[in-house]
């Protein structure tokens, strides 16, 4: 992970925020655009800058797992035993909202999806700045999130008033939003902490239902998404897809599984995949944006095994490929 802020940009930051200003900064996960947590006309301009809805609720990020109580009405004992497991890290909790959270900031619920990020670029401007930061991808609504500074340059320019450096980011997918609100806790989106990590905690199954009462990001039908349209096809079938669509005139861009590395594809762009997980997570956006660097027109995929990692990423390339998810 390389590191390019320094202290001093880290108090430059922290004065941006205290005056109502936007500042993109690296998570473990994505980059985040950042706003004062308490300050609605700055979480309004958040919605502005990345085009989002604003019904469409926002993560506040806190420095560290002892400041929950100063965010949410209550902490329940589950709430507390995950974030003492997983804090820092790629989690999210779902809780109900406290007095400080702006109903600004919760998209009108009475909920707040609280986290602590695992960077010591969050965590250093977080302690600086003193409060909670609500920090969506640092994209505009509904693309592929950034994972560099670049990205976030590229996408949002002078819309963001400071941008941190803090390098790659390591996971590469978002946070793991976990429902602790009700009687079981439930995984309202999957992401760095996988489900098997949960359940070995909790000592019981975590549920992914398919739908939620609970609004929360990254559930729109269409997110994460490229401007190539992406569809998904078995694992076999992915070549003869690829090609097919390549005869029919499209530039084709091709997630090629780790079992066809050695396949010839007749296609625009290939992306060879990593055998791991935790590689492929990593890369995900930066595969997608490269396709479409390369002017692709369609990406062909196929989803991976849904076990640990695999979870997140399925659900990513789902929301990527929209409705029409196959071909």
């Amino acid at each position: 992970m390389r590191v390019t802020a320094t202290a001093s940009d880290i108090e430059q930051a922290a004065g941006v925020l205290r005056a109502g200003g936007l500042v993109a900064l690296p998570t473990e996960t994505v980059y985040g655009l950042g706003a004062n947590a308490e300050d609605p006309a700055a979480v309004a301009r958040i919605f502005q800058v990345k085009g989002r809805p604003p019904s469409h609720p926002l993560i506040v990020h806190i420095a560290a797992a002892e400041q929950l109580n100063d965010w949410v009405a209550e902490v329940p004992a589950t709430a507390r035993l995950l974030a003492e497991r997983f804090w820092p890290g790629p989690l999210t909790l779902v809780l109900r909202r406290g007095h400080r959270v702006p109903l600004e900031a919760t998209g009108g619920l009475e909920t707040v999806a609280v986290r602590v990020p695992d960077h010591p670029v969050a965590l250093g401007l977080l302690s600086a700045f003193g409060g909670g930061v609500t920090a969506p991808s640092a994209n505009r609504f509904g693309s592929v999130s950034p994972t560099t500074a670049g990205h976030v340059r590229a996408e949002l320019g002078d819309a963001v008033d400071f941008v941190l450096d803090g390098g790659s980011c390591q996971v590469g997918v978002e946070s793991t939003i976990v429902d602790v609100t009700g009687e079981m806790p439930s995984i309202l989106r999957p992401g760095g902490v996988t489900r098997e990590d949960l359940e070995a905690v909790l000592g019981h199954p975590v549920a992914v239902p398919s739908a939620s009462g609970v609004r929360v990001p990254g559930q729109h039908p269409s997110h994460y998404a490229p401007r190539a349209r992406v569809v998904l096809v078995e694992p076999d079938k992915v070549v003869a897809e690829a090609e097919l669509a390549q005869e029919a005139g499209h530039q084709v861009g091709v997630f090629l599984p780790p079992h066809l590395a050695d396949a010839a594809v007749k296609a625009h762009a290939v992306v060879a995949l990593p055998a791991s997980l935790d590689t492929y997570a990593h890369g995900l956006y930066g595969f997608l944006r490269e396709l479409d660097r390369q002017e692709c027109d369609l990406i062909v995929a196929s989803l991976p095994v849904e076990d640990g990692l695999g979870l997140a990423i399925a659900n990513r390339l789902r929301r990527a490929a929209g409705p029409r998810a196959s071909a």
